[in-house]
């Protein structure tokens, strides 16, 4: 397996005008990554599958990040529990189009049964600027993982065949898996568009009860 080093190198004399950086890792595992430019990053994906040298021809999975940058205030503290930052008051997690948001492709070769090589690509910001090239035309398996990041954090994949919410419904306001969402403070417990929820419950009353008569439910009904 060629290093990263190696890979730059390589894509740089490929592509002159690809922008490659490779991004350290501080944890235990070190396991570096190349971030790509967006521009190019369909073109480097190609470029990727097709070298004989390289030949990752496989994407085991995609996965999203949100690089909010908090300007968090003294005292202000991220709770391991949490989906992330809380904010109070609106307080704590500055503007919301500070940072970026990012995806994540985890490569190997089956050809040459070595791998993983990480790429990532990031959006310019984080409210109107969210587009980043699919890389679904290159490696088909990314056609579900990218429609699932566009449902949960908002990046629009342009190029991807068939890009639409995967796990939330057509409709659904917000992104679940953006470190600023917030949830709100009344829910259904099946928090469906189909069909008309007889009963808004609260937390502490209607869905403890729900739990309750699901923990005694026969399991063979």
């Amino acid at each position: 397996m060629e290093t990263l080093e190696e890979i730059c190198f390589r894509i740089k004399t490929a592509l002159p005008a690809a922008r490659v950086e490779i991004i350290p890792n501080a944890s235990p595992c070190g396991q570096r990554s190349l971030l790509l430019g967006r521009e190019q990053g369909l073109a480097v994906a190609t470029f990727l599958r097709d070298d004989p040298q390289l030949r990752l021809d496989y994407c085991s999975n995609v996965t999203g990040v949100d690089r909010l940058e908090p300007s968090l205030p003294q005292g202000f503290v991220q709770s391991p529990s949490s989906a992330g930052l809380k904010k109070e008051a609106g307080e704590g997690l500055g503007e919301s189009g500070t940072g970026c948001l990012e995806a994540v492709y985890h490569l190997f070769s089956m050809a040459h049964k070595n791998g993983p090589v990480v790429l990532r690509l990031r959006t310019e910001n984080r409210l109107a600027a969210v587009r980043l090239p699919s890389l679904t035309p290159v490696w088909r398996s990314c056609e579900f993982q990218e429609r699932e990041i566009f449902d949960l954090f908002g990046i629009v994949f342009d190029g991807h065949p068939d890009l639409r919410r995967l796990l939330m419904w057509e409709g659904f306001q917000g992104f679940p898996m953006r470190r600023d969402y917030l949830v709100a403070d009344d829910f259904e417990c099946e928090p469906t568009p189909h069909g008309d929820v007889p009963k808004r419950m609260s937390p502490r009353q209607g869905c403890a009860e729900v739990i309750q008569k699901t923990a005694t439910a026969d399991p063979r009904v």
